[in-house]
C-alpha cells in the first residue's frame, strides 16, 4: 500500500463505505478505504445478516413444530442451539470475506484503522490519518472524503448492557444457550425481529415498547395486527410503559413496568435492550471543521455533503432512517456527484422498510395517518391473505396488504403488509412508488396466480371498489 494519495478516502467499511469504495472504482476514480475492525460494518457482522440467519433457524424449529398442520408426524424434535448460533456466525464471515474479495479485485486499499480527519493542505486537498491503537499507522489524503462510519446501539441510563444479563443486539447475537426468559425492551424492528426469534426457539418472551403500540413507525393496523400475532404466538406484549430501575442477581434481572396505572415486577434471566441507535461521530476530528453534529448524527444537504466543503456523510452516521439500503444508495448517489454526473436527491417516502419478524413486515411510503396530515384526500384499499390461494396453501394466512392512493391523482402514496414474504414483494410498490405509478397502471399490471404477490393488486383494486376475491 505504497500509495497515499487518492480522489476519494472513504471512513468505514460498511453497506454505504465499501460500496462507495466500489463504485468509484468502476468510475475510474482512486479510492481507499479505512476500517478498523471487519468489512461489512454492523449490517454483515452483527445485524442485517447474522439476525436473518437466526431467524430462518426459528422459522424452520417453528414449521417442525407444525408439522401435523401439513400432514407430517415427528417425534423428539430438538436443535443444537451453539449450532443455531455458530451458522449465523459463518454466515457473516464468508460475507465479509467476499467483500474484501471485491474491493481487492476493484483494486482499492483497505487501511485496517480508525480514520481521523487531520489539516486542509494548500492544494485543497484532506489529510486522513489512520489509527491502530495509539499509533498513526498511514497519513493518507484526498480532495473528497466520505464518512461512513455507521451507528452503535443508544445505552440509556440504568439500561446499560452488562455483556452478561442486559444484552445489546452484540450479546443478543451470539448466546451460549437459550435463555428460558427473556425481556425485549424496544419493539421496532431490532427489538421485534430478536423477541420473534427468541420466542420461536421456545424462550418466554415480554416485549416492552414506552410508546402507545409497537412498530410505531408502521401504518396502525399492522402494529395492531403485529401485536394481536405476537401475543397468539406467546408473546407478553406492554405498551405505554414505563420501566424502573433494574435489580440484578448473579443470574436474573428484576423490572419494575408501569403501564396502565398498574406497576408489576417481570423477573427473567436475561434483558435485551433495544432502545435506538447513536452515530459513531466521536474521535473524527470533526472538532477542526465546519461539520455540524445534531443528536449524534452529521447534518448533510440532499447530496451527502456536509458544512465542510470536500467532506460528505452517508448512512446511519448521517441519521435516519436507520438502513442499509439507504446508506448503500447514498453511497452511489454521492460518488456519481463527486464524479460530476447528474444525480437525484433521495426522496424518504420512497425508500422501503422491512421488519423480519413472524410475520414479516414491510411498507413504503405515508401510512393512512400520515397522508392525511400531509394534506391528502386519500383512497385506502386492504386485502386479507386469507382470502388468498397461495398463503392459504403454504399455510400462512395471518396477514393484510394496504394501499393509500392519492384521491385526486391516483399516485400510489404508500404500501404496507404484514404478512409471509412480505419483505421479498414489497419492492413491487417500491418501483411503482419511485415510478410515480398510478392506481390504472397497477390496476392494468398483470400479476402471476397462485402467488401471495396477487394481494397486492387485490389491494389496489379494492381502493377503487373493484377487490374480486374479497
Amino acid at each position: 500500500m505504497s500509495q497515499t494519495n487518492f480522489d476519494i478516502i472513504v471512513v468505514g467499511g460498511g453497506p454505504g463505505g465499501y460500496v462507495a469504495a466500489l463504485r468509484a472504482a468502476q468510475l475510474g476514480l482512486s479510492v481507499a478505504v479505512v476500517e478498523a475492525n471487519h468489512l461489512g460494518g454492523i449490517c454483515l457482522n452483527w445485524g442485517c445478516i447474522p439476525t436473518k440467519a437466526l431467524l430462518r433457524a426459528s422459522e424452520i424449529n417453528h414449521l417442525l413444530h407444525d408439522l401435523p398442520a401439513y400432514g407430517f408426524k415427528a417425534d423428539n424434535i430438538s436443535f443444537d442451539f451453539k449450532a443455531v448460533v455458530a451458522r449465523s456466525r459463518a454466515v457473516s464471515g464468508k460475507l465479509s470475506g467476499g467483500i474484501a474479495h471485491l474491493l481487492k479485485k476493484a483494486k482499492v486499499p483497505v487501511f485496517n484503522g480508525f480514520g481521523k480527519l487531520g489539516e486542509l493542505a494548500k492544494d485543497g486537498t484532506r489529510k486522513v490519518l489512520v489509527h491502530e491503537k495509539d499509533a498513526v499507522t498511514a497519513t493518507l489524503s484526498a480532495h473528497h472524503v466520505i464518512l461512513a462510519t455507521g451507528a452503535r446501539a443508544r445505552k440509556l441510563p440504568g439500561l446499560e448492557p452488562d455483556g452478561k444479563l442486559v444484552w445489546s443486539y452484540r450479546e443478543a447475537l451470539v448466546p451460549e444457550e437459550l435463555p428460558a426468559r427473556l425481556l425485549v425492551i424496544g419493539s421496532g424492528a431490532i427489538g421485534t425481529e430478536f423477541a420473534s426469534f427468541y420466542r420461536n426457539m421456545g424462550s418466554e418472551v415480554t416485549l416492552v415498547e414506552v410508546a402507545p403500540r409497537i412498530l410505531p413507525v408502521e401504518d396502525e393496523e399492522i402494529s395492531a395486527i403485529a401485536q394481536k400475532s405476537f401475543e397468539k404466538q406467546g408473546i407478553k406484549v406492554i405498551t405505554s410503559a414505563k420501566l424502573g430501575a433494574l435489580s440484578k442477581t448473579a443470574s436474573e434481572v428484576s423490572v419494575p413496568v408501569e403501564a396502565g396505572g398498574k406497576t408489576q415486577t417481570i423477573v427473567v434471566d436475561r434483558v435485551i435492550s433495544a432502545v435506538g441507535i447513536v452515530g459513531n461521530v466521536e474521535n473524527l476530528g470533526l472538532e477542526n471543521t465546519k461539520i455540524v453534529v445534531d443528536r449524534t448524527h452529521i447534518v448533510t444537504d440532499s447530496l451527502c455533503r456536509t458544512a465542510e466543503p470536500g467532506i460528505y456523510a452517508i448512512g446511519d452516521i448521517a441519521g435516519a432512517p436507520w438502513l442499509a439500503h439507504k446508506a448503500s444508495h447514498e453511497a452511489v448517489m454521492c460518488v456519481e456527484a463527486i464524479a460530476g454526473k447528474t444525480v437525484h436527491a433521495i426522496d424518504p417516502t420512497k425508500i422501503p422498510g422491512c421488519t423480519y419478524c413472524r410475520p414479516q413486515v414491510a411498507s413504503v411510503g405515508y401510512t393512512e395517518a400520515k397522508a392525511k396530515e400531509a394534506g391528502y384526500k386519500v383512497r385506502v384499499g386492504k386485502f386479507p391473505l386469507a382470502a388468498n390461494g397461495k398463503a392459504l396453501a403454504m399455510g400462512e394466512p395471518e396477514g393484510l396488504i394496504k394501499t393509500v392512493f392519492d384521491a385526486k391523482t391516483g399516485e400510489l402514496l404508500g404500501a404496507h403488509m404484514i404478512g409471509a414474504e412480505v419483505t421479498e414483494m414489497i419492492q413491487g410498490y417500491v418501483i411503482a412508488r419511485s415510478s410515480e405509478l398510478t392506481e390504472a397502471e397497477l390496476i392494468e399490471t398483470i400479476f402471476p396466480h397462485p402467488t401471495i404477490s396477487e394481494s397486492m393488486h387485490e389491494a389496489v383494486l379494492a381502493a377503487y371498489d373493484g377487490a374480486l376475491h374479497f
